[in-house]
């Protein structure tokens, strides 16, 4: 397989079958049932909502860089919201009809994991909401190393 690698310098390579059920292993059932089964956690309840430390959000699975804390912002809908991806590469969008409306689906590129919804209603400059579900996501603070369940060597959390 091709190795792609992002903007920013990330293997957006999916892992392969081994890989990807040695990562599932290692979820939690609400993880699972998020970012395998498309699920969403009650909101106002998710660890990751009032998380303002400096750092980088990454994917709860294969833990690509997907937001950063500086693009974090109080929405009020009781999910953790972002105006940008950490590298637009990063996620991938879906349209989704579920549940008799049109949304937008938001998943992780790499390993494609359910993340939320982007929605047009977000803050200057760019207008969006990443509205993400916590158990979705793992936190690195600033300067720590990012989770490399994959073994690529991606180095440490930045701003």
């Amino acid at each position: 397989m091709t190795q792609m690698i992002s903007a920013s310098g990330f293997d957006l390579t999916p892992p392969d079958e081994d890989q990807r059920e040695r990562l599932i292993a290692d979820l939690d059932p609400e993880a699972e049932r998020i970012l395998l089964a498309h699920g969403t956690e009650a909101p106002f309840c998710g660890g990751l909502l009032d998380e303002k430390r400096a750092g980088v959000f990454c994917c709860r699975l294969c833990g690509l860089p997907l937001f950063q804390t500086r693009t974090k912002f109080e929405s009020g809908t009781g999910w953790p919201s972002f105006d940008r991806p950490f590298d637009p590469a990063h996620i991938r969008e879906v349209r989704d009809t579920s549940y008799g409306i049109v949304r937008i689906e938001t998943r992780c590129a790499r390993c494609d994991g359910h993340q939320g919804h982007v929605f047009p209603d977000g803050p200057p400059p760019t207008g969006l909401r990443y509205c993400i579900n916590s158990a979705a996501l793992s936190f690195v603070p600033e300067g720590e190393a990012l989770p490399d369940p994959l073994g690529r060597g991606e180095g440490l959390a930045r701003p």
